[in-house]
């Protein structure tokens, strides 16, 4: 075992709150929050490197933070089955303070839908992986969940980089399919919303098949023509397509292409976050997809360039101003917020995933390491 897996998980511990919250970033003053997206990531990360309590602690306060809003969920849904528009008020938050209350110090762009799918499916990883029975108060928070995701889903939102507002994203709706699929793992055959998420989840399909794909691969967005690299997603690990499909590899060359001219991924070729450099958890997603893939070289590159980025104490920052972009952004985003977030715990939390889907590919029998959806 290295020295960043193992300091890895002692920065996720470490800066995991007393409630169960993980801080995205303890040195990044915007960052003080927890984000469902984030926090789901960075359990499934716990789960899969022995640390099942902590993964447990998250899941209490996730579960708790939903069934403190049930009644502004109930609200919403059925504002939407009605049709009405939405206001400020009738939305859930994207992250939290760490003793779960609203994140409202200053405005920010809350109507994010991915990282609750998101969280559905770390859930079911958890019950899956620390071989436990979900508590009936979890549940319930999922139910919730699924009910929101299940009539909101169409409505454009801000995507996983929080941006693009009147846009239907792929990724998006790739979290919330994955989501709802394990929403119904979770809760068992038989229950009467399970028709209505089935329903939500062929149309999210098909909706992506039939509108979010160009010359080949995935984009963005419907009616884009660019990749981004969260379209990783769709295959590892929402599962809209396997791994191996051939529009799957399509996409994962193009990001490639577009998205990787030095060592590490950038978001999107248009990005101008800090001048929109080189993300080290996009890098080891790409490593826990080729992982997958079963091309253990390629992944052991991406990993080997995330390894490289760790500072003297073992810590990863959010992305390294390589390859910029747009280098004129990166001066004005460290007056407006000072330097990039590190460690950030997303960036740790893929690592961790990364390392450990190659491990436990190295450590299968040769029969059982055929390319993910070959």
């Amino acid at each position: 075992m290295n020295n960043l897996f193992q300091r890895s998980v002692e920065i996720i511990l470490a800066n995991q709150h007393a409630s169960g919250a993980y801080v995205a970033s303890p040195n990044f003053p915007t960052y003080h929050y927890c984000w469902f997206r984030d926090g789901a990531f960075t359990a499934y990360a716990m789960d899969l490197t022995g640390q099942a309590d902590s993964a447990a602690r998250f899941h209490a306060w996730a579960a708790a933070a939903v069934n403190a809003r049930a009644g502004l969920v109930q609200r919403t849904v059925a504002k939407a089955r009605r049709g009405e528009p939405l206001s400020a008020d009738d939305i859930l938050h994207t992250r939290y303070t760490l003793d779960g209350q609203d994140g409202t110090r200053e405005a920010w762009p809350n109507f994010q839908l991915d990282g609750f799918g998101t969280w559905l499916w770390a859930l079911a990883e958890h019950a899956r992986l620390a071989r436990v029975t979900i508590p009936a108060d979890w549940l319930q928070a999922a139910g919730l969940l699924a009910d929101y995701l299940t009539a909101l889903w169409p409505r454009p939102c801000y995507d996983c980089w929080e941006e693009f507002p009147d846009q239907v994203h792929t990724h998006s709706l790739a979290a919330i399919y994955g989501g709802l699929q394990a929403y119904r793992r979770l809760a068992g055959a038989g229950r009467e919303d399970h028709a209505g998420q089935a329903l939500a989840v062929t149309a999210m399909q098909q909706f992506i098949f039939e509108r979010a794909v160009m010359a080949g691969h995935f984009v963005k967005f419907a009616g884009s023509t660019a990749v981004d690299a969260s379209l990783l997603g769709l295959a590892t690990p929402y599962r809209v397509v396997r791994p191996g499909d051939p529009l799957m590899r399509a996409t994962a060359a193009q990001i490639e292409a577009d998205l990787r001219p030095g060592g590490g991924l950038h978001r999107y070729a248009a990005d101008t976050y800090f001048g929109g450099g080189e993300w080290i958890l996009l890098t080891a997603w790409l490593a826990w997809y080729y992982a997958e893939l079963g091309e253990t070289d390629k992944a052991r590159a991406a990993l080997a360039w995330v390894e490289a980025q760790a500072d003297g104490e073992q810590q990863l920052p959010e992305q390294v101003p390589a390859t910029l972009n747009d280098p004129s952004y990166y001066q004005p985003w460290l007056e407006r917020w000072g330097e990039i977030a590190k460690p950030l715990l997303w960036s740790h939390a893929q690592y961790l995933i990364a390392v450990a889907q190659l491990s436990r590919l190295s450590a299968a029998p040769e029969s059982e390491r055929r390319p993910a959806g070959a």
